[in-house]
């Protein structure tokens, strides 16, 4: 197997001096107010002029508004950082044509993400240290994991989290280290008590970091409600807590879906998972919180990348595909099987439990579509009222050499 190059981020902590600090929040501040004033600006020319603004016409806007008077600050900050916001923001509009996002929104002071982009031309990469434009010392990093030998960053990335934590990205070209291919596949059926269900019939648990979390949450929640409104320090000092609060679930959530995934695709040539529909799911009111919490979105985005990483395989299976209630023996398909049931006895004698079966028809209809480009999006049920999907995909699955799990 040939291997190329791919381009990983590696992201680290690190902790700014006074200076390196305040450089920092001024060039945040200025990359928002840039972004948001582009935005205005483009708005505006499409509702009044029905004319489309686009990135080199917004860049001369920059260069004019650091002449006014007004906005002579934005001199003062490296120039890449503001230019790369405007990039962001064509980004923002292309998929908003394309039909891949909403249209763009402005960036809050208090609510978005404080980060500056900057390019190979506003930072200095020497004996392992760096230095971005408009500062004098280098950054003071912690390395918790050696940069690829060689690497070279191409674009560095510098943020800071709700909790007051600081972090840089280094975006460099690695040349992974491909594993020998293994002969497994697994299927995976994701849901909320156990998090993922496999086919090879291993259960995990869903740890629920959310809900272990929520009690220290609450708490800082309520004395950030009980402080006065404005830009107080004491204010800040609250709103810091509750940052930290949520930056403690999300870090334990992250590192068990990275060990997670990480052995999914070290174990696995094939992975075969449900093309869930988050977005639309998480729209139900009494479930939103612990589907949000199970992550599935984040899961399967880890498991695409490092399949990358590491030479492997995944399948996407249609969300529609009736997992649940075809039977992986027979391949029967049941009639109306409501959430709460669990366990369930096919016609044929076989007991299955809910989640591993689903897994096990996962696998198989992925299987079928890699060998035969079979479709895995059931059928509408015939006159009589019997489906089809029985005979569309368990077949593929027998006819292609793959015995059913």
């Amino acid at each position: 197997m040939t291997t190329s190059h791919v381009k990983r981020a590696l992201k680290y902590r690190f902790y700014p001096s006074d200076a390196q600090a305040t450089e920092l929040s001024r060039t945040f501040g200025c990359v928002r107010k840039v972004y948001n004033m582009a935005l205005q600006a483009r708005s505006e020319a499409w509702t009044l002029r029905q004319e489309r603004v686009n990135y080199s016409a917004t860049s001369a806007m920059l260069t004019a508004w650091k002449k006014t008077e007004g906005l002579a600050y934005l001199s003062e900050v490296s120039s890449v950082p503001l230019q790369q916001s405007l990039r962001h923001l064509q980004g923002a509009f292309t998929n908003f044509w394309q039909k891949r996002a909403k249209y763009p929104s402005f960036k809050s002071r208090k609510k978005s993400r404080r980060s500056a982009e900057y390019t190979r031309s506003a930072f200095r990469w020497r004996d392992g240290r760096l230095t971005l434009a408009k500062m004098v010392d280098p950054l003071d990093i912690v390395w918790s994991r050696p940069l690829p030998e060689g690497a070279q960053p191409s674009t560095v990335t510098v943020s800071q989290d709700g909790a007051g934590r600081w972090f840089v990205s280094l975006l460099c070209l690695d040349l992974p280290v491909m594993p020998e291919p293994v002969n497994a596949a697994v299927g995976i059926d994701a849901g909320i008590t156990a998090l993922v269900a496999l086919s090879t019939g291993e259960k995990i648990t869903n740890p629920r970091h959310e809900r272990e979390g929520r009690e220290r949450l609450v708490k800082a929640q309520r004395e950030l409600a009980r402080k006065a409104g404005g830009d107080g320090a004491n204010r800040a000092k609250a709103r810091i807590k509750v940052g930290r609060a949520h930056a403690r679930i999300a870090d334990r959530r992250r590192d068990f879906l990275h060990k997670l995934t990480t052995r999914l695709v070290r174990e696995n040539q094939t992975v075969v998972i449900e093309d869930l529909s988050v977005r639309n799911m998480i729209k139900n009111r009494k479930m939103a919180r612990v589907i949000a919490d199970a992550s599935w979105s984040e899961l399967r985005s880890m498991l695409e990348y490092k399949a990358q990483w590491y030479g492997r395989e995944v399948i996407a299976v249609d969300r529609w595909f009736p997992s649940s209630k075809l039977c992986s023996t027979c391949g029967i398909l049941q009639g109306r099987m409501p959430l709460n049931v669990r366990e369930w006895t096919c016609g044929c004698g076989t007991t299955h439990d809910r989640d591993v079966n689903a897994a096990k028809n996962i696998l198989a209809a992925g299987l079928a579509v890699t060998a035969c480009g079979d479709g895995v999006r059931p059928q509408r049920s015939t006159p009589g009222g019997q489906s089809s999907v029985k005979q569309e995909v368990v077949p593929a699955a027998r006819t292609c050499g793959m015995s059913q799990p």
